[in-house]
C-alpha cells in the first residue's frame, strides 16, 4: 500500500491522552461499529443493540446529556500511526467526493476521532473495547489505535491495508448515513422483533463492507496505490471478524439468529463485490435474495 506521499486529512481529532469527558457530547444516536471485543461478546453473541451497549457502558439509561469539554484539548500526537490514519481518511475523502460529484451530489466529509480508553460521543460513551465504530449523530468515526494490534495479533489480520479496510468500512457507514439508508434501517429496526432487527443489521454491515470495496477500487483507478497482496489483507480482516468465526472462538458454536455483522464468507464476498464492480448499485444488500 503506497500512500506515504499522499496528503493528510485535516478532519482528524486527536483525543489520545485526554481526560475522559473532554469534547462535546450531544444527545441521541446509534453507534455503528465493525463488531469486535465487547461488541462481539455482547452485541454479536447476545444480539444486543450497539446503541444500548454504548448507553450501558456509559452508565446511562439513555442518551447522554450535552456536556462541555472540561479542560484544554491535548496537543495532537504527530506519530506515524496517526499520519497513516490521516492519509487513509484523506483518500476516502477524495474518492467519495469524486463518486458523489459523479452522481450530482456533494460529499460531506466525516471527522475521525483518535482516542484511548474511553471518550464521549453523541451516541453515548465510546470505549476502546468496542472496537472502531461510527456515530451518525455526530458524523464521526471513532478509533482507538490499539485495535490495530488486536487486528494483527488476536485476529490474525496484519498489514496496512487491513487497517485501511477498517477505516473504509466505518466511512462506509457514513456514506449510508448521507444516503439516508441508516435512518431507514433504524426505523425498520424499531418496528421489528430482535431476529428481524439482527437480520437488518447484517445487511447494513455487509453493505458497509461492499462500500469499502467500492472505495478501494475507485481509489486505485484514480491513482494506483495498491501493492500485491493488499486486497488479500482486507479479505483476511473481513474474515477474521465474521460473526460465525467470532462466536465459534468465544463459545464453541454459532447462533445464526444472533448474527449482526455477517459470516466471514459473507463479509469477504461483499467486500470483493464492491472491489470487483466499483459500483454502489452492486452493493444493494437489502434487495439481495442471498447474502
Amino acid at each position: 500500500m503506497r500512500i506515504e506521499d499522499e496528503r493528510e486529512s485535516s478532519n482528524v481529532e486527536d483525543r489520545r491522552g485526554a481526560p475522559f469527558g473532554g469534547g462535546m457530547v450531544r444527545g441521541g444516536g446509534r453507534g455503528i461499529g465493525i463488531g469486535t471485543i465487547v461488541v462481539v461478546i455482547v452485541a454479536v453473541l447476545m444480539g444486543a443493540d450497539p446503541a444500548t451497549v454504548l448507553s450501558l457502558l456509559s452508565g446511562q439509561g439513555g442518551p447522554v446529556a450535552s456536556q462541555q469539554q472540561s479542560g484544554p484539548a491535548p496537543a495532537p500526537i504527530d506519530d506515524e500511526a496517526s499520519r497513516f490514519v490521516r492519509r487513509v481518511l484523506a483518500k476516502t475523502e477524495d474518492t467519495w467526493g469524486a463518486i458523489f460529484r459523479a452522481g450530482g451530489a456533494q460529499y460531506r466529509e466525516p471527522r475521525l476521532v483518535l482516542f484511548t480508553g474511553a471518550t464521549p460521543t453523541a451516541c453515548g460513551t465510546g470505549q476502546s473495547a468496542m472496537g472502531p465504530f461510527y456515530c451518525p449523530a455526530d458524523e464521526k468515526v471513532y478509533i482507538d489505535l490499539a485495535f490495530n494490534r488486536e487486528l494483527a495479533e488476536r485476529f490474525g489480520a496484519p498489514g496496512q491495508f487491513a487497517q485501511a479496510y477498517v477505516i473504509a468500512h466505518e466511512v462506509g457507514h457514513h456514506v449510508q448515513n448521507l444516503l439516508g439508508i441508516a435512518a431507514k434501517v433504524d426505523e425498520l429496526r424499531r418496528r421489528s422483533d430482535q431476529r428481524s432487527s439482527n437480520a437488518l443489521s447484517v445487511r447494513m454491515e455487509l453493505q458497509a463492507d461492499c462500500f469499502a470495496g467500492v472505495w478501494a477500487r475507485t481509489a486505485e483507478e484514480m491513482k494506483s496505490f495498491l501493492d500485491r497482496g493488499d486486497v488479500e489483507q482486507a479479505l483476511r480482516a473481513a474474515a477474521a471478524i465474521g460473526d460465525d468465526r467470532l462466536q465459534r472462538q468465544a463459545q464453541g458454536h454459532v447462533v445464526p439468529d444472533s448474527f449482526t455483522h455477517g459470516t466471514s464468507e459473507q463479509r469477504m464476498r461483499w467486500f470483493r463485490t464492491g472491489f470487483d464492480t466499483g459500483s454502489l448499485k452492486a452493493c444493494d444488500t437489502f434487495s439481495a435474495r442471498s447474502l
